[in-house]
């Protein structure tokens, strides 16, 4: 079996990407509950110094990664032209214009799913994006080929 899709990466799909990527780590999490835990602590003490610390460290991260997505989705040539993905027995295949690269299953990190998109990691840090909105008629396809050739405790992709 293979699936066959194009995808155009925009700064709304990079913005949901980056999102669920800083705020499912490590570092998401801690700086948002110390955010909270500020929030918290004006509440109780009334010190406005806690809502200004809390308030920017909760409003600063999802504020700067806006700005990166709209600035990478400006700037990065990858994202001007579609990108044409391919998956077969073997990997996924991506290629745009005379470029084309290969990665095998095995390789492959992990699969998550956010509201507007399937994300398959090739790396702990980078990744394949593909918009829901692209994947149209292939999206079970996409899911069930990633489903079937990644072990269970990779992949965690919400329909």
């Amino acid at each position: 079996m293979e699936v066959e899709f194009d995808v155009k990466i925009d700064s709304g799909v990079l913005y949901d990407y980056m999102l669920h990527h800083t705020y499912t780590s490590f570092a998401g999490v801690v700086g948002t509950t110390v955010g909270a835990l500020m929030l918290v602590a004006f509440g109780m003490t009334g010190h406005i110094i806690y809502l200004i610390a809390g308030l920017v460290i909760l409003l600063y991260q999802p504020g700067s990664l806006f700005l990166k997505a709209k600035q990478q989705a400006l700037t990065n040539p990858a994202f001007k032209q579609p990108l044409h993905y391919k998956m077969t027995e073997e990997g996924v295949e991506v290629s745009q214009g005379e470029a084309t690269e290969f990665q095998k299953w095995e390789d492959m990190v992990k699969a998550v799913s956010t509201a507007r998109s399937i994300v398959l990691y090739t790396t702990r840090i980078n990744a394949s994006i593909f918009p829901r909105r692209d994947l149209k008629d292939n999206l079970s396809k996409a899911v069930e080929m990633i489903s079937t050739h990644m072990p269970p405790k990779k992949v965690n992709i919400r329909m």
